[in-house]
């Protein structure tokens, strides 16, 4: 071999190797480097959610998750799949939803109904009362009879109208009780046609989205050479802000459950103990601008604007909760007085955020055209609750439910503003009512978006000790 042709081979080697330790810095450094900045459609600052969310909320919303009052969700997984048959269910064991005892229930949970999340008499006369009261909400001891029931006649409204979610009945057979701490959201193997169906549905018939045009990384899109998804971003910037947002809600939810899966996946099984914990190389095949092609970095801003949603509406629901008739009833006096009080330090906590959504600026144009898109919008919404019930995965289920229906209890919030200022003191109201289960979902899907923040955090953290 000539010495030129040495030196040029040696040349191409080097070359190789600069390129080869750029390309690894840039993956390493890339989530900082696009994960960053002010979001769109609103005025608020990635880095100021991190801190607010590191230092504010998780560590309080963490600790509101394991009181009982919040760890026990009564969802049913049996109901059928609305559109299309059944694959039939996961058989992997991680799909596997374990049910709670009724030996385990707090009495206060077990004995009530949907709407029990207030204070009765700790007196068994009462709680018979309150047991034949369908949805009466345990209220407190110094209200009048009469009062009581004129809250169960209002729990009789039919108030589906304002609803965004498709709601379990809580009396069916079918609906038990799981405690979300002894079943925690991870990766359980689900995938394939069935998973991708499912969002595939979300996505195409539910996202005000014409079928012409493709998402980003569809497979089913035709090729289109250098596009990228660039003309899909284009079409989705010609749409009205509420169509927007709600994209970004759908892109936002799908990059935390997406999240979760890459902070709790199976790393190995060891003499059938499992070990469980972040995999970086799953997190840059979900969320790698390179492997994704750019839109991984879009798909976590959409979490941060997701989570503006959601501590908005938080902040919107404090006066609620302030009411001295709330009390988060378990029948254990004490705590559940000391899960109010944390409950209401986290709202003093939401309101003190200084960069908040303005949810004023949708559904603002004609007073018929904006009632007409609202319904719209909540009937999609509605419908995306629905294919939760599709899901193939008891586990995927569980957590599917429960986030799509905090999100809808979210948006249920925000667009209640008048009816909740309106709540009066010391007696129930007919015009805004949270049930239990859109109270747990509320803080549980939440809780569920800060753990995603700060898995995030933590992952950029990996990346860089991977230098």
């Amino acid at each position: 071999m000539s010495q030129g042709v040495r030196r040029a081979g040696a040349g191409q080697g080097v070359a190789a190797a600069v390129q080869l330790l750029v390309t690894l810095s840039f993956l390493r450094s890339v989530v900082e480097a696009q994960v960053t900045g002010v979001l769109d459609d609103c005025l608020c600052d990635i880095d100021s959610i991190d801190n607010f969310n590191t230092y504010k909320i998780f560590p309080k919303i963490k600790k509101l998750q394991e009181r009982d009052y919040f760890r026990y969700y009564k969802v049913n997984l049996k109901r059928p799949c609305p559109f299309w048959a059944e694959d039939g269910h996961c058989s992997i064991k991680d799909c596997h939803v374990e049910p709670c005892p009724e030996s385990k229930i707090p009495v206060g949970i077990k004995a009530g109904h949907s709407n029990k999340y207030l204070k009765m008499a700790n007196n068994t006369k009462e709680l018979e009362d309150c047991e034949q009261a369908n949805k009466l909400g345990a209220i407190n001891s110094t209200l009048s009879n009469q009062s009581k029931e004129a809250f169960i006649d209002w729990a009789r409204y039919d108030d589906s109208r304002d609803h965004f979610c498709e709601l379990d009945d809580e009396r069916s057979p079918a609906a038990q009780y799981v405690d979300l701490l002894l079943n925690p959201e991870r990766y359980t193997g689900y995938k394939g046609t069935s998973a991708w169906r499912v969002w595939n549905s979300i996505y195409e018939e539910n996202c005000f989205k014409p079928r012409s045009v493709y998402r980003p990384l569809n497979p089913l899109a035709p090729s289109r050479g250098e596009d990228d998804g660039e003309s899909f971003y284009t079409w989705l910037e010609g749409l009205c802000l509420e169509k927007r947002v709600f994209y970004k809600l759908i892109s936002g939810l799908h990059a935390s459950i997406n999240l979760h899966l890459c902070a709790n996946y199976l790393l190995e099984e060891t003499w059938g103990k499992p070990s469980w914990g972040p995999n970086i190389k799953e997190f840059k095949r979900r969320f790698d601008p390179v492997e994704t092609k750019g839109e991984g970095p879009r798909r976590l801003k959409n979490l941060y604007f997701l989570y503006l949603i959601e501590l908005r509406a938080l902040s919107k629901v404090a006066p609620y909760f302030e009411r001295s008739i709330v009390d988060l009833y378990t029948g254990n006096a004490e705590e559940d007085a000391d899960t109010k009080t944390l409950l209401l330090n986290i709202f003093q906590d939401t309101k003190s955020f200084p960069m908040h959504f303005d949810e004023k600026s949708m559904f603002a144009g004609d007073k018929k055209g904006a009632k007409s898109l609202k319904e719209e919008f909540r009937l999609h919404f509605k419908n995306i609750s629905r294919i939760m019930d599709c899901v193939g995965c008891d586990k995927c289920r569980l957590w599917g439910k429960l986030q799509t229906q905090g999100l809808g209890t979210a948006l249920k919030i925000l667009f209640s503003e008048k009816e909740i200022q309106k709540l009066p003191e010391n007696s129930p109201s007919k015009g805004f009512q949270l049930t239990r289960q859109e109270i747990v979902a509320l803080l549980n899907a939440f809780g569920r978006l800060s753990t995603s923040i700060r898995d995030l955090q933590n992952f950029k953290v990996l990346l860089q000790h991977s230098r």
